[in-house]
């Protein structure tokens, strides 16, 4: 396949608003290194961590709004926007932890029969067999240059090979490698299953929808918090029973929904004032799991709710090694069905971006950089 030197992508010039997303015709397609491949990419997602990388919301110095004007304006953040993550982004980055594509060429070490594979990106890069693998663990669109982009370059082993028969668009896939990821990894450190009832906030979003989507397919009972307006379209995917987001009596609600019986495991994505009605419907023994703080991630912890009840808490970002297998899988069995809210080109970025601090919509955006050479 002919590949060229240059290629349209999103650039990240620094911290701040929308309009450090530079759309450029004229950056320099990346080179495969020993054990990577090159994929032209078919569709990109885009997700809170896209927003949250680009004003630095990661930053211990940052208060708790990522919405808004934070979002479109930015926070004023200079330096250690990813905080406990990595301290820094080194700019200019192309962001985009989404990818779906064609392997066109590959590097040294890499069987050259791959080339024409249709493939899905895990977004997360670490060698399995480091036992730091946790602590040096890198991230696509943050330490490394990602899917905003018309060719990205990845670890061979990051490129899961996804069956041309497949019924789901490369639209549809792009929504999986985070959202999807996200929702599958809090699932598996919680260890989900059929005996579970599950309370999962911001049902309505990319990481929500999946949250209820997969925790269904564990069989489990799942209760979704979301805005009335997308009601229908979140028990659509799959919840028993939904609580309005703005219901002044949370705990009232979730506990009617469910004949009174408590749940076994909170999926949040929210936290925020409500963090303390959350650990309050858990039963005794009963697990929390976030990977977001999308209401505010400053929240009011009794410490005798957590001790007196036998909780558990888990914190996820990184993907356990078996995580996006396992969500592949389930994709394959037919136990998903991707939410895509929006289509752009990628040209179109800060526009979309804009749309998606609404937060109007119901699953994950999605970007097309430009195919066959065009360039917008």
């Amino acid at each position: 396949m002919n590949v060229p030197e240059s290629m349209c992508a999103v650039q990240l010039t620094g911290y701040g608003g929308l309009d450090k997303l530079v759309y450029r015709s004229d950056v320099a397609v990346p080179q495969p290194k020993f054990g990577w491949v090159l994929i032209r990419v078919t569709a990109a997602g885009m997700n809170n961590t896209d927003i949250n990388t680009r004003i630095g919301w990661y930053s211990p110095k940052v208060g708790d709004d990522a919405a808004g004007e934070a979002g479109e304006f930015g926070l004023g953040i200079s330096t250690g926007g990813m905080g406990d993550w990595t301290g820094d982004v080194q700019f200019p980055r192309i962001q985009g932890a989404d990818c779906v594509g064609r392997i066109v060429a590959v590097g040294s070490g890499v069987n050259k029969d791959r080339i024409g594979e249709r493939v899905l990106c895990m977004p997360y890069i670490y060698n399995p067999d480091d036992p730091d693998w946790l602590e040096n663990a890198g991230f696509l669109g943050a330490e490394y240059d990602g899917a905003f982009a018309q060719y990205v370059t990845v670890p061979a082993p990051n490129a899961i090979v996804i069956p041309e028969e497949t019924q789901f668009t490369d639209s549809q896939l792009a929504t999986l490698p985070c959202s999807g990821g996200t929702a599958m990894n809090m699932l598996t450190m919680a260890e989900a299953n059929q005996d579970d009832v599950v309370l999962v906030t911001g049902a309505s979003g990319g990481v929500g929808t999946f949250l209820v989507q997969i925790a269904k397919y564990v069989g489990a009972k799942v209760v979704a918090v979301c805005g009335r307006e997308k009601a229908d379209a979140v028990r659509a995917v799959g919840a028993d029973a939904i609580i309005n987001r703005n219901s002044e009596d949370l705990i009232g609600d979730a506990s009617s929904a469910m004949n009174g019986q408590k749940f076994t495991l909170v999926a949040d994505v929210v936290g925020g004032p409500k963090f303390p009605d959350y650990l309050s419907l858990l039963r005794r023994g009963g697990r929390y799991v976030t990977a977001g703080a999308i209401g505010g991630a400053h929240v009011n912890l009794d410490l005798r709710t957590l001790y007196l009840k036998n909780l558990s808490f888990f914190g996820s970002t990184v993907y356990l090694p078996k995580t996006f297998p396992s969500l592949i899988q389930i994709l394959l069995n037919g136990g998903l069905r991707p939410a895509v809210a929006s289509i752009r080109p990628l040209s179109e970025i800060q526009t979309a971006q804009k749309d998606f601090l609404e937060k109007n919509h119901v699953g994950s955006m999605v970007l097309i950089p430009p195919q066959n050479g065009d360039t917008d």
